[in-house]
């Protein structure tokens, strides 16, 4: 439910103006003609209908089909403070867009909540374990959630160090994260640091823009371990330590240093974004909306979110936030992602 803020605008210009990132004005325009949008209790139609200060309006978002994705978490770790899933390839972490029931944090909800009556349901709720960090929607592994507020606050502390790259700070990173991904083509040095810089550029489709390697972007560094080189299918497999906590930081740094993830859909050499496929502008001012998922406005272009790249959080080190006892949390690698003698999942 909204209400007008401006002394007079049409419904349309309205919704166009104060909410343009759910839909093009051509999206509005059909949500309106369909009913979809209400004026102080009642059904409006009419594009031109003028709303004031004081106005309440209400959007029926049409009903739609969660896309297909995984269900099943694997608990790694559990006591009464802390929470550690394994959390697979194409199971979002929290709800947005298309994903709103299908989503790690609903089926803890689902787990940790009595379903025999609604105070029961508020009075544990508060005991529901939080993701205290994100992994893509494509990436899969450890995904560590906090039972109490203390916990997640503490854990918050720690995960923001390791967003600093301050000599002064190394000494205090008490979480280590380690990733196993496959890259395309074959990476000649054993070892080596990634330090480019990580941040926002604008993309077409995404209003807010995406991250990617950008001279003017934040301070980000990796460490690449070769594992294993597959000349016969041109990838290799390696282990990355990450010392900042830049979104897609992977993804970009491995891109960047010119061997892209393999099957990812959105980054290439150098760490951009693809645009070598990209719709035309015109595409997007129009929009795509699709009835059957409730109007959500489909990007045309590769995003972050999409699937299809080889990446797996696979271990989490660190100082229990209560206990003061180190740590470790490990998840079996998926086959792609395994090396020879190794237990995969």
């Amino acid at each position: 439910m909204s209400s007008v803020q401006w002394e007079t605008s049409s419904l349309l210009d309205f919704y166009c103006t104060k909410y343009k990132h759910s839909a093009p004005r051509e999206g509005w325009q059909q949500r309106i003609l369909n009913g979809q949008i209400m004026v102080d209790g009642e059904v409006v139609e009419k594009l031109d209908r003028y709303v004031r200060a004081g106005n309440q309006l209400t959007y029926h978002r049409l009903p739609w089909t969660e896309p297909p994705a995984p269900w099943m978490l694997e608990i790694l770790y559990e006591d009464d403070h802390l929470l550690a899933v394994n959390k697979p390839s194409g199971f979002q972490v929290l709800p947005g867009g298309l994903y709103q029931q299908r989503t790690v944090l609903t089926q803890l909800m689902w787990r940790y909540t009595s379903a025999a009556d609604t105070q029961t349901q508020m009075q544990t709720r508060s005991c529901v374990p939080s993701p205290v960090h994100r992994l893509g929607r494509g990436t899969s592994g450890v995904l560590l959630c906090a039972k109490t507020k203390v916990v997640k606050s503490k854990l918050s502390v720690e995960l923001a160090k390791g967003a600093s790259l301050q000599v002064s700070n190394v000494a205090e990173k008490h979480i280590v994260k380690i990733y196993r991904a496959l890259v395309v083509g074959i990476i000649d040095i054993d070892e080596t640091f990634i330090e480019e810089p990580i941040g926002m550029i604008s993309y077409p489709g995404v209003l807010k823009g995406l991250y990617a390697a950008t001279p003017e972007g934040k301070p980000s560094r990796s460490k690449v371990v070769v594992l294993q080189r597959d000349l016969k299918n041109n990838c290799t497999l390696v282990q990355v330590e990450i010392f900042s906590g830049r979104p897609h930081q992977i993804r970009i740094h491995l891109a960047f240093l010119g061997y892209p993830l393999k099957g990812d859909p959105l980054y290439i050499s150098g760490g951009k974004p693809d645009t070598s496929h990209m719709a035309l502008l015109e595409d997007f001012q129009q929009g795509i909306i699709n009835q059957d998922d409730g109007g959500y406005l489909k990007p045309i272009n590769p995003v972050p979110g999409e699937c299809g790249y080889h990446l797996h959080a696979h271990k989490l080190m660190f100082i229990h936030p209560i206990t003061e006892k180190p740590l470790q949390i490990v998840a079996r690698c998926p086959s792609t992602l395994c090396m020879p003698g190794e237990e995969c999942n």
